[in-house]
């Protein structure tokens, strides 16, 4: 018999990881002296531990390693184990590649403009949203000051009509394929409870223009936060733009301006504001 020191030597194996294995049931000494408490080995006992050591590098955990050699696993129950392994290393191989491929896109950018950008570009999940909106085709950005709040108006009253509370936050959406000045399509909504949707045939006051519809989920949004002036969002949907075609995407539907403030009708300082811009995007 070898001592667990002796065993570790022989085995490569720490003392640390050889007492976790006994712990666990992996791998027992043949002997533990009961004044001393030493753990003792046998040689014999090295292909075990070899096999514990080559499926942890597949990536295992302990817990699956026990499963499979204590409960004596089928082939096909451990080929259906490593398969569902692989597809978790192959998930993990395609975000770090994802991963890359930002960090070389935010290289470039430092490289080309010599300062680092305000906005910090993230991905998340969207759930589907009921909205309640109204929709106008502008010629120029100019005409969005004068236009817009009209706009908001009538999807306040529209709601208070039907006595629908809205949720926040109040949203603004532009169905452009990229960041425009000049034939901007714009829609202003507010976002009301699924239920709404689910009972619409009981709305009975007239549309007048507004219009209830619902916005898909989204898996890849592009996001960023922009603090200062509620004019000067379009240099955060630029950046998101700018993200999206260095990174190898292409947008993926209409970006989104959700004002974090509260409404834009009652917003006191239009000078600071927070404002969270959104972009669909997917793969080219």
């Amino acid at each position: 018999m070898l001592k667990i020191g002796d065993f570790s030597q022989l085995a490569q194996v720490s003392v640390r990881a050889l007492r976790i294995y006994d712990e666990m049931g992996l791998l027992k000494p043949v002997h533990v002296d009961r004044f001393s408490g030493y753990r003792y080995y046998e040689a014999e006992q090295l292909p075990r531990l070899n096999r514990i050591i080559a499926l942890k590098d597949l990536g295992l955990s302990l817990e699956q390693i026990s499963q499979l050699l204590n409960d004596n696993l089928s082939a096909e129950q451990l080929r259906g184990m490593l398969m569902m392994k692989q597809a978790d290393l192959e998930q993990e191989l395609k975000e770090g590649k994802l991963r890359l491929m930002r960090v070389a896109a935010r290289l470039r950018q430092i490289e080309r403009e010599g300062t680092v950008s305000p906005y910090e570009v993230t991905v998340k999940e969207v759930r589907p949203l009921t909205i309640v909106s109204a929709r106008i085709s502008l010629a120029t950005l100019d005409e969005i000051i004068h236009i817009r709040c009209g706009m908001y108006d009538s999807v306040y009253r529209w709601l208070d009509d039907n006595r629908i509370a809205p949720l926040e936050p109040e949203l603004a959406i532009y169905d452009n394929a990229e960041y425009v000045e000049t034939d901007i399509n714009m829609e202003v909504a507010a976002i009301v409870e699924e239920k709404v949707w689910e009972n619409r045939s009981r709305l009975k006051v007239q549309m007048g223009g507004v219009e209830l519809h619902q916005l898909p989920a989204v898996t890849e949004m592009a996001s960023v936060i922009h603090h200062g002036k509620l004019l000067e969002v379009g240099d955060a949907i630029g950046a998101l733009f700018q993200w999206v075609g260095e990174n190898g995407y292409e947008a993926n539907g209409a970006y989104r301006e959700l004002h974090l403030f509260g409404r834009e009708l009652t917003c006191e300082d239009e000078d600071n504001v927070t404002v969270e811009m959104q972009l669909p995007f997917r793969k080219i």
